[in-house]
């Protein structure tokens, strides 16, 4: 197998960057679980809560995540909060079928 990261001057590989679907994979249990309870959250307050490692684009993936939860049908926008410095974000709550999936678990 070939490696599509081509090795430093000095013959170092350098690290190679997280990608957004293995983010996701990572992030995306602690979600499911908040969906679950069926409790109003924002993103961030799980991302806290769960100590969850950033994106590697945290300015536009944050918000991707949340929509692809939204569009798969685990979570449904609820209402609006603001965060620590004032900017305001969505709270979501977990789907009926989200909440329905752990009582059945």
């Amino acid at each position: 197998m070939t490696s599509s990261i081509q090795p430093a001057l000095d013959g170092s590989i350098p690290v190679q960057e997280k990608n957004f679907e293995t983010w996701v994979s990572q992030v995306r249990p602690a979600f499911e679980r908040a969906a679950a309870t069926g409790r109003e959250f924002a993103s961030w307050h799980i991302k806290v809560d769960a100590k969850l490692p950033e994106p590697p684009n945290p300015k536009s993936q944050w918000g991707a995540l949340m929509h692809r939860l939204s569009e798969e049908g685990l979570i449904e926008a609820v209402s609006f909060t603001t965060t620590r410095d004032g900017s305001g974000v969505r709270t979501w709550r977990g789907t009926r079928a989200a909440r329905t999936q752990r009582r059945a678990a």
